[in-house]
């Protein structure tokens, strides 16, 4: 992807980061400063630094399940809006894309029920509507944003995860040209309401 920065690989795919992404951390740590002093700037910089990583982490979710079915996968690129990994190819059969698309959103689901269990992370009504406020503690805040991640990657809007879950699933019934053309148009409508 045109503007990014490699900055290392793991399992032998790069990760890179778009320079909007270094934009984008600028102004968040500049609009903390500018709202809450030093203390906010770093405090908030730091929850967006532990946010993308679970991206990356629910970006290597997708990356692993598709190697278990052989498709490889070169890159993966974080951007302020989230991430994307690069497959080489799409899955040959819809239960490969199933099960490639739903890892990401498990692997965010994952990330809550270890912060809750092992972190102590309260995800109460008030907790979870507040995850803006940096009163809150940092644990709780990960925690409802993983859950959030997951339950808004699963909006069945194709090319998101819940689209190729979509278009997966009809393409069982359908064929995948067809199932492409269904998953896509209620993608746009979705984007449209959205």
């Amino acid at each position: 992807m045109l503007w990014s920065i490699n900055i290392g690989r793991v399992a032998g795919t790069a990760i890179r980061i778009h320079v909007t992404f270094v934009l984008f951390l600028i102004w968040i740590w500049a609009a903390s400063y500018v709202t809450g002093g030093a203390a906010a700037a770093w405090n908030g910089l730091v929850f967006m630094l532990l946010l993308f990583l679970c991206v990356l982490l629910h970006e290597f979710g997708h990356i692993f399940t598709a190697r278990g079915f052989g498709v490889q996968t070169p890159d993966v690129t974080l951007l302020p809006i989230g991430g994307v990994a690069r497959l080489e190819r799409i899955p040959e059969e819809p239960g490969q894309e199933f099960l490639i698309a739903i890892a990401g959103p498990l692997v965010n689901v994952a990330i809550a029920l270890l912060l809750i269990v092992f972190a102590g992370a309260d995800l109460s009504a008030e907790r979870f509507t507040a995850v803006e406020n940096a009163q809150i503690s940092m644990v709780d805040r990960l925690a409802a944003v993983n859950l959030f991640l997951a339950l808004f990657n699963l909006i069945p809007a194709f090319p998101m995860d819940g689209g190729r879950i979509l278009r997966s699933l009809l393409a069982l019934r359908i064929g995948f040209t067809r199932a492409t053309e269904i998953s896509a148009t209620i993608g746009q409508w979705v984007a449209f309401a959205l």
